[in-house]
Parts: structure tokens; sequence; C-alpha cells
């Protein structure tokens, strides 16, 4: 079966707690979808902090020493800083316009995943407003997930995707950050290759490359895209967790 990627249309400006299962349906209906088992929904993370409330204005945040010294050495608004510090578990590096920290959820990333693009605050534009990550991702998807089954009776996946870095490569890719019914790794260990090789060592991030090729369609700037329909996904859907993509400390060769 081909994989199928198509985004969904007519997808308006989301507001704190707009519904995002009613607002699927409704672009479905247009789209001319309907949903069927094993079916995936990709959520750009952008709205689904929205919808949640994660929309903070910096005027009212107030930088605390660490934050303003932070802040000197990366260049950075204090106030920014201030909240990618509430947010984070640790700051493993900072240069001039970055500070690379491990996120309350687990994973390493750039100013705790707060971004300026595409955010605005009650109508206003201004770039006073920031965007956190939702709180619990995982849960999250979950909530739609559960939700569509209510609707429809069919057991679909849902992802929640937002872009990062990498380490040694330029360039951000769409990567998985909350998950519910479907798998975040593919252990491949003990399959055989073409010539009858055992593989050894091979475990498949299969939600991240999920995500990169959804965030292929979602775009970065203006394209208003937000969510992606997937059908034809080449693994069974199974429950799965953003824990399971995060490597462990003590594995951590590059920290």
């Amino acid at each position: 079966m081909a994989l199928t990627l198509t985004p969904l249309i007519d997808i308006p400006l989301i507001q704190q707690g707009d519904s995002l299962v009613e607002i699927v349906f409704n672009s479905l209906s247009k789209t001319q979808i309907k949903i069927e088992d094993n079916d995936i929904f990709i959520f750009a993370q952008k709205i689904v902090s929205k919808a949640e409330g994660r929309l903070v204005n910096l005027a009212q945040v107030t930088a605390s020493p660490e934050a303003q010294t932070l802040a000197q050495a990366a260049e950075k608004d204090p106030r920014l800083v201030e909240l990618i510090l509430q947010e984070s578990a640790e700051v493993v590096r900072t240069r001039i316009g970055a500070i690379i920290v491990e996120h309350k959820l687990g994973f390493i990333c750039a100013n705790a995943g707060i971004d300026h693009s595409n955010v605005a605050g009650n109508g206003n534009a201004s770039e006073e407003y920031v965007l956190l990550l939702p709180k619990d991702p995982d849960a999250s998807a979950r909530q739609i997930r559960e939700a569509v089954f209510q609707q429809t009776g069919k057991r679909i996946g849902v992802m929640i995707v937002d872009s990062h870095g990498r380490a040694w490569r330029n360039g951000t890719v769409g990567m998985c950050i909350g998950l519910s019914g479907i798998p975040a790794l593919i252990d491949e260990r003990g399959w055989k290759d073409l010539f009858d090789y055992t593989l050894k060592i091979t475990v498949v991030g299969v939600a991240d490359e999920l995500a990169a090729a959804a965030s292929l369609m979602m775009g970065q700037a203006a394209e208003g895209t937000p969510i992606v329909h997937a059908r034809g996904f080449p693994y069974p859907l199974t429950e799965g967790s953003l824990k399971e993509l995060i490597r462990s400390k003590n594995q951590d060769m590059f920290r």
C-alpha cells in the first residue's frame, strides 16, 4: 500500500478553547476524506498549543537575575530567557542567538521550543506574544484520538510534530513530540534482510520519519496547513509514547 499524505484544507486560525476534533471533521467534509481504521492525523504543535492556551505575553514576564545573565550571553530578550528556563530541566549549550536546553518533556531543543512565528494573542500581532509547547503532548494526542473514536468508532493514530534542528546537520526537520495510538519505534532486530542476514542493531524511529514527511506538507511559513491526514502507514498501529524516542543520558555520547 502507498503512503498517502493529504493536508486538510480551510483550517481557521486557532484560538484558545477551539475544538481541534471539530475542526478536523469540518475539513474532512470539504476534503472528501472518510476516516478509516489505521488512519493517522498529524497536528502541528502550534495549533495544539494555541487551543490549549499556551500563549504568553512577554510584557507580563519578569526576568530573574539568572535569566538576565544568560540573556546577555545569548543576546536574547531576558523575558524570553526567563520562559526558556521555566520550561527547561537543564541548559546544555549557549551561543549568541540560541540556548540549547533539555526541555522538561525530555528532548533536547533550541530555546525550549518557544516560538515567535505565526503567533498572535487576542488579535494582537505584536511579537510580545510567544507560544510554549503543550504541557503534555502525549495526553493532547490521546484526547484527540479518543474523541475521534467516540464519534466514529474508528481506531486511528494521532501525532503532534514540531520543527527541530539536529546535531551535526543544518536545517530544521519535523519531529514527533507527542503521539497516541501509533508506535514511536519499530524494533527490527532479529528481522532478516534480502540476503538472509539477521539484523542486530536496527531500531527505526518511525514516528519521527512520519513527522518529517508530514512537515513537508505543512510548511514553515504562510501555508496554513497545520493538519495532515496519513493513510497507508506501513506498520501496525500500536500504543507508543514520546519517552521511547528520547535517548537516556547514560547513552548520550554528545552532551
